[in-house]
């Protein structure tokens, strides 16, 4: 229950509190978070369609009545945004634009991650651990 490696609340956490430090860093070192997504890798590709699908696994939760609809769905988010992580250099890439694709991948996995668990499952984010 308390793993931080599988389908558990800290690995979703664990997921969360990596975006916000990247993200910090980002603005420690004055990088703009960009506004549109441009996808070149497959990695990067794997984690936008899922956020793409967001809107329509609330549509299907809500309308079946399966809160653990959300739960897989964040798990799948947070598994994604680590082989996202993990293959791609979000700060270190050299290309502005791609660094600020990326930054902007980053950013709206944290929100959604945020969103999914503090409002849907009612389980509160920190920004460290």
């Amino acid at each position: 229950m308390l793993a931080f490696d599988g389908n558990t609340a800290p690995y979703l956490l664990y997921a969360y509190t990596r975006i916000q430090s990247v993200i910090k860093k980002a603005k420690d070192m004055n990088l703009d978070i960009g506004i549109s997504i441009c996808v070149s890798e497959i990695a990067e590709h794997n984690l936008a369609l899922h956020l793409a699908k967001f809107a329509d696994m609330l549509v299907v939760a809500t309308h079946e009545c399966y809160p653990h609809y959300v739960a897989q769905y964040l798990y799948n988010l947070a598994s994604f945004f680590m082989q996202f992580y993990e293959n791609c250099p979000i700060i270190q890439v050299e290309d502005v634009a791609c660094q600020q694709s990326r930054l902007a991948l980053a950013n709206l996995t944290a929100e959604i991650l945020k969103t999914g668990l503090e409002e849907l499952l009612g389980i509160q984010v920190v920004d460290r651990m």
